[in-house]
């Protein structure tokens, strides 16, 4: 691959994420901020008598313009990196075309990256967490999220030199049952974090994850359909000078 068409596909990669963005907003401000609300109220609640903080930036600006820059910000980034990740393992996982290996690489990487830290280590709300074990917290979450990482190259290396041997099922199989164990055995020996306060509202809880979840998928999801069909014209253009010389006869 070229650097002119990296370049390219580097561009529309973060335009794919900027349009994942705009759709993860979405989520986040009508899924999402409910219950951060619901959680600052309940931390408020729960610090009555007590001096409060100055508030620098009001409730409202961090629920539109700053959520809204945090996510399409996040949503480019993201998409510049995931593009380059998309032109080294095109061609590298099979014999697939480029939306399909856009979807594969979105899906893969929202496992990896989200979903393996999440179910260990899952998000939480405002007046959730120790602020002394906040470096801990963060150590432990990244280390899940670079062991997710590797071990899914790790298991689609595995499964491609095991394919030629057992054929592509079995080696998939093999390969995702490796990922499953191993990701296992971490979630037994890495220290588990529980500093959810007996008296938090357990509903609020389970909206934020979900919702955090949900913007996650969403944003996943939505860069693998945007950036694939974006790649596939890149890599795959239609022949539209030879349509258009078909289409008007030649001069005489």
């Amino acid at each position: 691959m070229n650097s002119a068409t990296v370049r390219n596909l580097l561009v529309r990669g973060m335009l794919a994420g900027l349009a994942a963005g705009v759709l993860a907003l979405v989520v986040a401000y009508f899924l999402g901020e409910p219950s951060v609300d619901s959680a600052i109220a309940f931390e408020e609640a729960q610090a009555s008598g007590h001096e409060h903080e100055v508030e620098l930036v009001s409730r409202s600006l961090q629920s539109t313009a700053g959520l809204a820059t945090g996510v399409l910000l996040y949503g480019i980034a993201f998409g510049g990196i995931a593009a380059l990740a998309y032109c080294f393992a095109l061609g590298r996982v099979g014999r697939l075309g480029p939306r399909a290996t856009a979807l594969l690489l979105s899906g893969t990487a929202l496992i990896a990256v989200y979903v393996v830290p999440f179910l260990k280590y899952p998000a939480n709300p405002p007046a959730v967490g120790d602020h002394e074990t906040i470096g801990k917290r963060t150590t432990l979450y990244f280390l899940m999220m670079v062991l997710g990482v590797l071990l899914a190259i790790g298991a689609t290396v595995l499964g491609k030199r095991l394919a030629p041997t057992v054929g592509t099922w079995y080696a998939t199989v093999a390969a995702v049952a490796a990922f499953v164990v191993v990701i296992g055995l971490a979630y037994e020996f890495l220290p588990a974090i529980n500093e959810v306060p007996g008296d938090f509202p357990a509903t609020v809880l389970w909206r934020f994850r979900l919702s955090a979840l949900a913007i996650q998928t969403v944003l996943w999801g939505g860069f693998g359909l945007v950036f694939g069909e974006l790649a596939e014209r890149v890599l795959n253009p239609r022949p539209a000078a030879v349509a258009a010389g078909r289409s008007v006869p030649a001069a005489r």
